[in-house]
């Protein structure tokens, strides 16, 4: 969080040594994205699968990769399977992604809906209140 990404990624690469989880291979994919290193953050949001094909981040994190280097079409279900996850926190995340994704895709409608239902599930969420509000200048 401080931007030392190179001790992060070390430390997150020994502790997967010495116990790999879900959550530190996405934790590593994180550290590799902030560095620019996309592919690398995708191949361990892949391998965070692998461990615990349950654990919703990684979707949300490949398909928000994925909205990032514009393949909206490969992200979206990305995203819907980060919906479906049983063990999945922040809910609203995925959501707001595919509200991303369809904007960008040119569906404000459906675009609209899922920023809305982001809301639904946290209603403090700004970045998603703002699109929506984004939405309904552009629609009207």
């Amino acid at each position: 969080m401080e931007g030392e990404f190179d001790r992060a990624a070390e430390l997150y690469q020994s502790s997967l040594e010495i116990f790999p989880t879900a959550e530190a291979h996405t934790f590593l994919g994180w550290t590799y994205h902030f560095q620019g290193r996309v592919d690398d953050a995708i191949a361990e949001c892949k391998r965070a699968i692998a461990v615990d094909p349950d654990f919703g981040n990684p979707y949300n994190d490949i398909g928000a990769y994925l909205i990032d280097m514009g393949r909206y079409d490969e992200a979206i279900p990305w995203l819907e399977r980060a919906l479906e996850a049983p063990r999945y926190d922040p809910r609203h995340f995925p959501y707001f992604n595919l509200g991303r994704a369809y904007v960008a895709k040119g569906n404000l409608s459906r675009a609209h809906q899922y920023f809305r239902d982001a809301l639904r599930i946290e209603p403090g969420y700004g970045l998603a209140r703002q699109a929506v509000e984004r939405l309904r200048r552009m629609m009207n």
